[in-house]
């Protein structure tokens, strides 16, 4: 089977599941992968055999759907945008909070993956926020082996390399060949299997992650609604963080962050 075929593959099938095939150009490898290893599982050999499957058998259109997410997580990914929350958001949210009287700062990382964002959030609020609200943190993800990863909280060292310097040793300890995040970084972070596409979780929230997700794979109008219902969720003037190369679509009622790259801010007549 050549590129091209898989090419044409995803074309056709990306769309019937909302999602759009340019996110998927550069790691289509990965659900090229999964799709083979399906293909032989059911004794097929040629794409157009998996097609004829899909177009009479619904039930695989959900096994389909399962092989086409993308699974790429690490730590501090994206070093700019959690410098940015460390040094201009959080302390604006942190403060907004506490003058409408909020006892804590309320999280939700959107699709969690193994669980790298959400800690990621825990170890900003305990090593660069001067004395902060307490931060609750709420993940979600649609795949439970990725939530069972994310609350065993042990990492290869890879995932940890963009960490800032010492975190590793002050957040984690050697256990089993893996670095094993250390439970308080744990204990305000609670993980939930909910799939954004059609689901939120009881907010609001002061800051939203929905980074490389929702605005990279969805189509257009699958992306419009889940922007509507992360704002929903959201307090006024609360932030959305969205991945370096996204954008929330523009009838969103979300405004930029002046200043800050890859932050959204729920439209408000109160200034941040």
């Amino acid at each position: 089977m050549t590129d091209p075929e898989w090419v044409s593959f995803l074309q056709w099938a990306l769309p019937r599941m909302e999602m759009k095939w340019s996110g998927f150009r550069k790691v289509r490898g990965q659900v090229r992968k999964r799709v083979k290893r399906r293909m032989g599982a059911l004794g097929l050999s040629r794409l157009e055999e998996y097609r004829r499957r899909l177009e009479v058998d619904s039930e695989e259109w959900g096994v389909l759907d399962r092989m086409c997410r993308i699974t790429i997580s690490r730590f501090w990914r994206d070093r700019k945008v959690w410098e940015d929350l460390a040094d201009t958001v959080l302390p604006a949210l942190d403060a907004a909070a506490r003058e409408r009287g909020d006892e804590r700062l309320r999280v939700w990382s959107a699709g969690c993956a193994s669980g790298e964002e959400p800690y990621s959030v825990a170890l900003v609020g305990a090593f660069l926020l001067t004395d902060p609200l307490p931060i609750a943190i709420t993940a979600t993800d649609v795949d439970p082996c990725m939530l069972e990863r994310a609350r065993d909280g042990r990492y290869q060292v890879g995932s940890l390399r963009a960490l800032p310097e010492g975190w590793r040793v002050r957040a984690f300890e050697a256990l089993g060949g893996k670095w094993a995040l250390r439970e308080a970084f744990r204990v305000g972070v609670r993980f939930l299997e909910q799939d954004v596409r059609y689901q939120v979780p009881a907010g609001p929230f002061d800051l939203v992650l929905c980074r490389n997700l929702a605005f990279t794979y969805f189509t257009p109008v699958l992306q419009r609604a889940v922007a509507a219902r992360i704002a929903g969720a959201l307090v006024a003037g609360g932030a959305l963080v969205v991945g370096c190369h996204e954008a929330v679509p523009p009838e969103a009622p979300l405004v930029p962050w002046e200043g800050v790259r890859s932050v959204y801010y729920r439209r408000t007549h109160d200034t941040l």
